[in-house]
C-alpha cells in the first residue's frame, strides 16, 4: 500500500471526512483490520485564510507547499490537498515537489462523461477563478452573485466552524433548483465543506460530492488499481 500525505486544516472539519472516508474505503475493499497508510500534515486555516481574501495566492500556496515537501519528506507516496480552494496554486506546488500531487478537479473530472453543463457550487474563488473550472470538460454554470455570496459565506462562517443550519440546507437546495432551471445536468459540490450540508437525497439532480470522489481516487491510488 501507498502512503497517502494529507495537506488538510482547510478546514479542519472536512479534513476529518477526508481521514475517516480513506480508512473507511480501505477496509471496504481489503476488509477485517485493514486502514489506509496515511501521513497528515495540518495547517491552520486563520493563517491561510487572510491570504485567500485580499487575493495573495501565492502566500497561501507556499504554505501548503511546505507542508507538502515535509509530507514528502516524511515518506508520502504522492499527496491529497484536503481543500478546492487549497488548489488555486497547485500547478507551483507540484512544481517543488517530487511525488505527484492528486488534483481533485482531475479526479472530479472523470466523473463527468456525457454532461454538456454542469452546475458549481464552492467557495466565490472557485466559482468565479478559473483554477477548478478550467479543468472541467462540461460547460460549468455558477449560481447568481447574491447566491453565491450566500454559500461562500456560509462555507466560512457557518460549516467550517462546525455549524450544519436546516435554513441553509434550504437555501442551497432552492439554489442548487436554480441551477437546474438554467440547465444544469448535475452539481459539482465544489467546496469540501459543502457535503457536511447537501447530500444526494437532498436534490433531483445528480450530485457530485468532492470529497467522496477524491477519497475513492486517493485509495485507488494507495491500492495501485
Amino acid at each position: 500500500m501507498k502512503t497517502v500525505g494529507l495537506v488538510g486544516g482547510m478546514s479542519w472539519e472536512s479534513t476529518d471526512t477526508y481521514y475517516q472516508l480513506i480508512n473507511r474505503i480501505v477496509r471496504d475493499k481489503l476488509g477485517e483490520l485493514n486502514s489506509g497508510q496515511i501521513l497528515m500534515y495540518s495547517l491552520n486555516f486563520a493563517d491561510i485564510e487572510p491570504h485567500q481574501r485580499i487575493g495573495n495566492w501565492q502566500v497561501a500556496a507556499n504554505r501548503i507547499m511546505k507542508a507538502a515537501v515535509e509530507l514528502e519528506r516524511a515518506g508520502a507516496d504522492f499527496i491529497v490537498i484536503c481543500s478546492v480552494t487549497g488548489h488555486e496554486g497547485a500547478d507551483s506546488i507540484q512544481d517543488n515537489i517530487g511525488i505527484p500531487l492528486l488534483h481533485i478537479a482531475d479526479c472530479i473530472k472523470s466523473k463527468l462523461i456525457g454532461l454538456k453543463t454542469i452546475g458549481l457550487l464552492g467557495t466565490l474563488y472557485t466559482m468565479e477563478l478559473g483554477y477548478f473550472k478550467s479543468k472541467l470538460k462540461p460547460k460549468v454554470i455558477v449560481p447568481e452573485l447574491w447566491e453565491r455570496q450566500f454559500v461562500s459565506n456560509t462555507i466560512y462562517n457557518e460549516i467550517s466552524q462546525g455549524a450544519i443550519l436546516d435554513r441553509s440546507r434550504r437555501k442551497y437546495i432552492e439554489i442548487i433548483s436554480n441551477l437546474a432551471k438554467k440547465g444544469a445536468e448535475g452539481v459539482i459540490l465544489g467546496c469540501t465543506e459543502i457535503p457536511l450540508l447537501i447530500k444526494q437525497a437532498d436534490v433531483n439532480i445528480p450530485v457530485f460530492d468532492s470529497v467522496k470522489i477524491h477519497c475513492e481516487e486517493a485509495v485507488n491510488l494507495m491500492l495501485g488499481v
